[in-house]
């Protein structure tokens, strides 16, 4: 088949998970072309994989220490932009459109009648699953944000519903487990101010907290080891780490699952999606929220014990074969498959 495929490119989870599903079409003979956008190009990281790939503006949501702002992304929406973007964005000759949270592929699919399929997180949220409360504009956005025809949902749990689990990405299924170092936590909160996040940890010094995020260069700073992006560091790290503490995105939270790692999750304020996540993590007892840097829960955090490896399945495998197979209304013979020896 040919297919087009938008990635989200406001997040590192979404370029995670998209990376894996573009790699393994591109193994089974399937001829992949990748949009990318929401974020410049001169900002993205390690997207050779997605080559050929575009890069356009498409829509970003704004945040400020650890909030949505929702005036700021209101302000910088550039719809006349998108749509000239939707309407020259050349399908001829595609067979499918896949969509990770990508707005300017959603909507051609839409508007030119193209099967589409929508790949992620934000898809689950079609399903009965623990959703937060919010604003009917909150739940509107998150579900005709990047619609799509057909939904491949992720999620750490199937809650009884045709959703896959977790992609985690090759490299924790191929390398050698390291050891894990004792009071070693990792740290991930882009959504919050750096010198936040310092004031914040900085009393815990029987830990050694690995702080990724908006870090520009590394330092070490007796307990506080700051690290700039490195995709291979950072995985290296989450593999030698007792605990993780982060927002309440999808994709590292999984990853922390598959790898048996504890989990702290701060959700983004004013954000349905990242409320939904901290809720469901509480639900499942994987693991605990806070709704600010409180430093009295990261004290009893710090205290609990690991927790079992959960080691999710090749989750693109199934969703791979279920592409390839046409049968796109026969979601759940591929979610029950991929669930099959997880519990």
């Amino acid at each position: 088949m040919r297919i087009l495929f938008g990635v989200q490119g406001t997040g590192n989870g979404h370029i995670s998970r998209s990376r894996e599903l573009v790699r393994k079409l591109r193994e089974d003979g399937h001829e992949i072309e990748v949009i990318i956008s929401g974020r410049k190009a001169e900002e993205l990281k390690e997207i050779e994989v997605f080559e050929p790939c575009r890069v356009m503006k498409g829509l970003t949501l704004v945040t400020y220490k650890g909030r949505m702002n929702y005036m700021e992304t209101m302000f910088q929406l550039d719809l006349v932009r998108l749509m000239s973007d939707v309407f020259t964005l050349d399908t001829n000759g595609i067979d499918l459109i896949i969509t990770d949270f990508e707005p300017i592929t959603a909507t051609a699919a839409r508007i030119r009648n193209i099967p589409s399929m929508g790949f992620g997180h934000q898809y689950a949220f079609r399903f009965d699953i623990p959703l937060a409360r919010g604003s009917i504009f909150e739940k509107y956005t998150l579900l005709n944000f990047a619609p799509a025809r057909y939904n491949a949902g992720l999620h750490w749990s199937h809650f009884n519903q045709p959703i896959f689990p977790p992609v985690i990405p090759q490299t924790l299924y191929s390398k050698q487990e390291a050891a894990i170092v004792p009071g070693k936590i990792l740290v991930y909160l882009p959504f919050e101010e750096v010198e936040d996040v310092a004031a914040f940890i900085q009393p815990f010094n029987e830990y050694d907290f690995f702080i990724y995020g908006k870090v520009r260069a590394d330092l070490d700073d007796g307990h506080l080891h700051f690290r700039g992006y490195s995709r291979e560091g950072f995985l290296q790290d989450l593999m030698e780490c007792n605990g993780v503490v982060c927002n309440a995105g999808f994709e590292l939270p999984g990853e922390a699952l598959h790898l048996g790692k504890k989990l702290l999750l701060r959700p983004l304020d004013g954000q349905i999606e990242q409320e939904s996540n901290a809720l469901a993590m509480e639900e499942l007892r994987y693991g605990m929220a806070m709704h600010r840097l409180d430093p009295d829960i990261l004290y009893q955090w710090l205290l609990l014990p690991g927790q079992e490896p959960l080691r999710y399945s090749r989750t693109v495998d199934y969703i791979a074969e279920w592409i390839g197979s046409g049968d796109w209304e026969g979601l759940s013979r591929y979610t029950d498959a991929a669930w099959k020896n997880i519990f």
